[in-house]
């Protein structure tokens, strides 16, 4: 055999080699990681539900998605472990937006200004009214004739008698 044949071929399994070989380590840290999760942690699941773990079995888990809301999930579908600052960030963002003093920080400058017109604001006392304007003196002698038949048929875009 030549070297130009035998060159390409041994190419071609050595990536192969380095390809799978990636692949396992990946798979092997993946399971380390699952194998670390604690009751309480945080994690991420592959379809991207956020949760807390409540128990841990042989092959699946016990999250709890909602206070009170329990679901089993299997080992393999814990896609990240989180740090307990990053799952309380991602869970309860709003705070991240107090002050030390607990204060909210809004997020726009309409609720700083105060200056809103008192005769286009509501109170509770008073409810909008949903009827329609009264409508003009021409549409109203429009509304009034009777349409005959060949207004209609044109309308239902006829043309002619039938």
């Amino acid at each position: 055999m030549d070297i130009v044949v035998l060159f390409p071929l041994l190419l071609l399994i050595g990536a192969m080699f380095m390809m799978t070989r990636s692949a396992k380590k990946k798979q092997q840290q993946a399971m380390e990681m699952r194998d670390q999760v604690q009751p309480g942690t945080g994690v991420r699941t592959i379809g991207g539900l956020y949760a807390r773990v409540k128990e841990i079995g042989d092959d699946t888990v016990l999250l709890e998605l909602a206070p009170g809301v329990h679901a089993h999930f299997a080992k393999n579908a814990i896609g990240a472990v989180l740090e307990d600052d990053e799952y309380n960030e991602i869970i309860n963002p709003r705070a991240a937006e107090l002050d030390s003093d607990g204060t909210v920080v809004p997020d726009d400058a309409s609720s700083l200004t105060g200056t809103a017109d008192e005769e286009t604001s509501t109170t509770a006392d008073e409810k909008p009214s949903l009827k329609k304007d009264a409508a003009p003196a021409e549409d109203e002698e429009r509304s009034q004739e009777p349409e005959s038949g060949d207004a209609k048929d044109k309308k239902d875009g006829e043309d002619g008698p039938k």
